[in-house]
């Protein structure tokens, strides 16, 4: 009798533990009666805030820079404006974050900002240790600006000089590449920003000034005598560039995504900011980027079905903002990889760009 009772016992001990096991976990793994708290989405906490936080450049004319007006503006500017134009109505609802080269990771892997547009190369290590990388929407590579009276024409002529080059960046690591791969007498002197690089070049540190070839443009023509400096052909590396929002949350990065492919969708369809539409067209692709016929997701991304209208009317396609900050610098669309692909002069042939994305659909 005395086996059957002990038996009866620590039958019903355990199934009392099991039982207070699960209602410790149905609460939460909390010992009294308050709820879990629930994890707010980014798209809700920048509701909430009324601004997104994006981490920028204020330093490199064309693609982030603070204007005559005291205004940074740019074309990694305006992907910022865009999402904002998308999420809140408004473009202008921007909290713009000056970020050095070297304090990108940091700030990306912090959350501190909701995305960062800041002429950044997507790489493998970046995109698991920093974020997740939205579409490229600007291709580039590595070159080198050299002074006209050194008298070098190409980038194996650099031999037994001084280059100069912004320390923390893929740059960096390209070049020394560059160097062992070609068993180059090079020395290497690093800076930490932009603005320091480019002055220790024109003070005469260093013979080459190298950076990617989009950046040699735009910091050649802020030179009071651009013409005596030659930036030489060809490039050392690919450098996609493009906007990055911080892990863990799939519909903020989804949304980001979608954005990208508003503007290069926008540009493909020959619509501008001043001619989007507000009925429908009759062209089913044109009515569905515009929410006016069908959906691609945005309302289960927390959009409204007409968002890609706002979104144009406020920063225009891609090519008008490619136009508004980038053509000044010389930096021609026409035959280049910033190309949109349906550029292309036949149907089949890959002689269009590589700007393309995801179908909206």
């Amino acid at each position: 009798m005395y086996m059957k009772m002990r038996k009866y016992l620590k039958h019903v001990l355990w199934v009392g533990l099991l039982v207070a096991l699960a209602a410790t976990i149905a609460c939460g793994g909390t010992s009294d009666d308050a709820p879990a708290e629930e994890t707010s989405s980014r798209l809700a906490d920048v509701q909430a805030r009324g601004s997104v936080v994006c981490a920028s450049n204020n330093t490199l004319a064309g693609f982030g820079f603070i204007d005559t007006n005291g205004n940074t503006v740019g074309f990694d500017i305006d992907l910022c404006r865009a999402v904002a134009a998308a999420v809140l109505g408004n473009p202008d609802a921007l909290v713009l974050q000056a970020t050095t080269a070297a304090e990108r990771g940091p700030t990306m892997q912090s959350g501190e900002v909701d995305m960062m547009s800041r002429n950044t190369t997507w790489t493998t290590s970046r995109n698991s240790g920093w974020g997740n990388f939205a579409p490229t929407m600007f291709y580039d590579g590595q070159g080198f600006m050299v002074p006209r009276n050194l008298g070098v024409s190409g980038m194996m002529e650099l031999q037994d000089v001084a280059v100069c080059v912004q320390q923390g960046t893929t740059t960096e690591l390209n070049l020394q590449d560059f160097i062992n791969q070609n068993n180059l007498d090079i020395a290497v002197s690093t800076f930490p920003d932009n603005v320091s690089t480019n002055e220790a070049y024109l003070s005469g540190q260093c013979d080459a000034l190298t950076t990617d070839r989009s950046g040699l443009v735009s910091t050649r023509a802020g030179f009071a005598n651009p013409d005596d400096h030659v930036i030489l052909s060809g490039t050392i590396s690919e450098e996609p560039l493009g906007p990055v929002v911080p892990h863990g949350d799939e519909q903020w990065f989804d949304i980001v995504t979608a954005v990208m492919a508003m503007l290069i969708y926008a540009e493909a369809y020959e619509i501008t900011s001043a001619t989007v539409p507000t009925s429908p067209t009759g062209d089913t692709a044109i009515d569905r980027l515009f929410g006016l016929e069908g959906s691609y997701g945005q309302e289960d991304m927390g959009l409204p079905a007409t968002v890609a209208q706002d979104v144009i009317r406020a920063v225009g396609n891609y090519g008008e903002i490619y136009d508004r900050h980038l053509t000044p610098l010389g930096l021609i669309r026409e035959g280049s990889r910033n190309a949109l692909w349906s550029a292309a002069s036949c149907g089949d042939c890959p002689k269009g760009g590589q700007i393309y994305t995801a179908p909206l659909r």
